[in-house]
C-alpha cells in the first residue's frame, strides 16, 4: 500500500460522539505497552505520528487516522495498565463498547498479542469480548525480532492456546524493526476496502 496522506482527523474522549465516517475503518487494540502506536505507525509509513510513549496507559482516546483519504486507522485505548483507575478503565471499556456497537464502517479489529509470552487474562477477555460484539479479530504477534526465527511457530501455538484459537483464525506475526507482516496486514487492509468498493 503507497501512503500518500496521513491525517489525525478525530480524537473521541469518553464523552465525545463517535465520527459518522463514511470510509471504511479499521481497528487497533491491545494491552498497554505491546507496540500498538509502532504497528501503527509502520502502517502509515511514518515513523512517530502515532505517539509512541514510555509510559503505559497514555493513549486514553479513540484517535481515527484518516489514511489516503479512503480508510481509517483507528487507534483504541491500551487495556491491563495496573496503574489506571478502575473507574477510568471501566469508562475507557464504555467507550471502545459504544465504538464497536455504533460504527458501522468498522470492518476489522486487530488485537495486538507480544509473541513473546503467553496471552494474559486480560488478553483472552478482550478476544472474547471482541468476538461477542460481533467482529471475529485478526491477530497481531507483535515484537517478533525480539525471539528466535525458529521459535516463531512455537510461539505462535502458545498465542493460538492462549486465546483458545483454531487455525481458522489469522495470526499475522509483526516486527517494528524489521516490518516484517506489515505487507501481509497491508494485503487484508486492502483486500476488504477494495471488496467493499465493489459492493
Amino acid at each position: 500500500m503507497i501512503i500518500k496522506t496521513v491525517d489525525l482527523e478525530t480524537v473521541c474522549g469518553i464523552t465525545s460522539t463517535i465520527p459518522e465516517n463514511t470510509k471504511p475503518e479499521f481497528a487497533f487494540t491491545g494491552k498497554s505497552n505491546v507496540g500498538k502506536s509502532s504497528l501503527i505507525n509502520a502502517l502509515m509509513n511514518r515513523k512517530s505520528y502515532a505517539r509512541i510513549s514510555s509510559q503505559p496507559g497514555k493513549t486514553q482516546t479513540i484517535n481515527f487516522y484518516n489514511i489516503n483519504d479512503a480508510l481509517y486507522y483507528v487507534d483504541l485505548p491500551g487495556y491491563g495498565y495496573a496503574k489506571v483507575a478502575l473507574e477510568v478503565k471501566a469508562k475507557w471499556g464504555k467507550m471502545i463498547e459504544n465504538y464497536l456497537h455504533n460504527s458501522p464502517m468498522l470492518k476489522c479489529v486487530f488485537l495486538l498479542i507480544d509473541i513473546r509470552h503467553e496471552p494474559s487474562v486480560n488478553d483472552k477477555t478482550m478476544y472474547d469480548w471482541i468476538v461477542f460484539q460481533g467482529y471475529q479479530p485478526v491477530i497481531v504477534a507483535t515484537k517478533l525480532d525480539k525471539i528466535k526465527r525458529s521459535q516463531i511457530q512455537k510461539h505462535i501455538k502458545i498465542v493460538r492456546t492462549g486465546l483458545g484459537i483454531g487455525s481458522d483464525v489469522t495470526v499475522i506475526p509483526f516486527s517494528a524493526e524489521t516490518k516484517q507482516g506489515r505487507d501481509e496486514i497491508w494485503e487484508l487492509i486492502s483486500d476488504s476496502a477494495n471488496s467493499l468498493d465493489k459492493e
